[in-house]
């Protein structure tokens, strides 16, 4: 089996020509490096040096017959060395992101932005879908990182945390509902209004079903919509009351186009999680974007 710390000891003593600047290049003792030259010669069954007051000159028939290989080969491995630690330490590849489509808008937009400018040779590949679907593509090693609505359990990905959080609300169109603008109203008494809500195969739509339930509340949608952004346009036509996280309506509460509907109890809280892929190594670029997060 070959020794590449052998070849290593090797190579520094003909580069220095002495026995001692070789030790104090490679920190280890002037004994230990003529047992390494000795031992190396040894399994080659020849002598590599001639040892002269001058200090240590290549043999013609062993050192000199080798050391350009030698070199080169080194050289080789110093290289593939090199280029795992830069994988370790510099943000290069692609980061393959799973998401929905809002979670992409309202909360991961800035920092891909941010992260781009920052380490502009990473590439992004941005893969929309439910929760469901982005847990899926996960297991399945399809995407490096997902951001995920909660509250969910998956034993086959690993969640490292809330990355935001989710306060959902009920809308109204200002014009069309006017008369519930600064009132307070019971929970249950919205269902006497047309309801607008997310599909019922979402977390969303789930975690609310699920509060409401608890409560001996049943609310049924008059519509139901595939996204936020369409559940945003009818509320704003005065089609009916949607319920949809704040942070995804700020921009329609704050021109006035929307209101809050004040109601009694409010929804829980909700949040937007990490997950990774199990048994998977994180490289240096993903581990730089998830301390975005942190």
């Amino acid at each position: 089996m070959v020794n590449i710390e052998l070849y290593r000891v090797f190579y520094t003593v003909a580069k220095c020509g002495s026995l001692t600047k070789a030790a104090e290049e490679l920190f280890i003792s002037q004994p230990a490096v003529s047992q390494a030259i000795k031992q190396l010669e040894g399994q080659l069954g020849t002598s590599l040096f001639n040892r002269t007051h001058r200090g240590m000159e290549l043999s013609v028939q062993g050192g000199k017959l080798i050391f350009k290989q030698v070199e080169e080969a080194l050289a080789l491995l110093d290289a593939a060395e090199n280029k795992l630690i830069e994988l370790k330490t510099t943000a290069s590849g692609t980061i393959r992101i799973g998401a929905t489509d809002s979670i992409f808008s309202n909360i991961l937009s800035d920092k891909i932005i941010y992260f781009n400018g920052k380490y502009p040779a990473v590439k992004f590949e941005l893969i929309t879908g439910t929760t469901p679907e982005t847990l899926t593509q996960i297991k399945e090693n399809k995407c490096d990182i997902g951001f995920i609505n909660l509250p969910i359990e998956d034993k086959d990905v690993n969640f490292t945390g809330t990355v935001a959080h989710l306060s959902d609300i009920f809308v109204a169109s200002s014009k069309k509902y006017s008369s519930l603008v600064g009132r307070q109203i019971n929970l249950k008494d919205l269902q006497e209004y047309p309801l607008l809500m997310i599909e019922s195969n979402t977390v969303a739509r789930r975690a609310l079903a699920s509060f409401t339930q608890s409560l001996g509340i049943t609310l049924s949608p008059d519509i139901e919509v595939a996204n936020w952004d369409l559940m945003l346009k009818f509320a704003r036509s005065g089609m009916g009351i949607g319920c949809v996280p704040r942070e995804y309506a700020l921009k329609e509460i704050q021109s006035g186009e929307l209101f809050e509907v004040n109601v009694n109890p409010g929804l829980p809280v909700r949040g937007v999680g990490m997950a990774l892929p199990k048994n998977v190594s994180v490289p240096f670029a993903l581990r730089e974007f998830i301390a975005l997060f942190k």
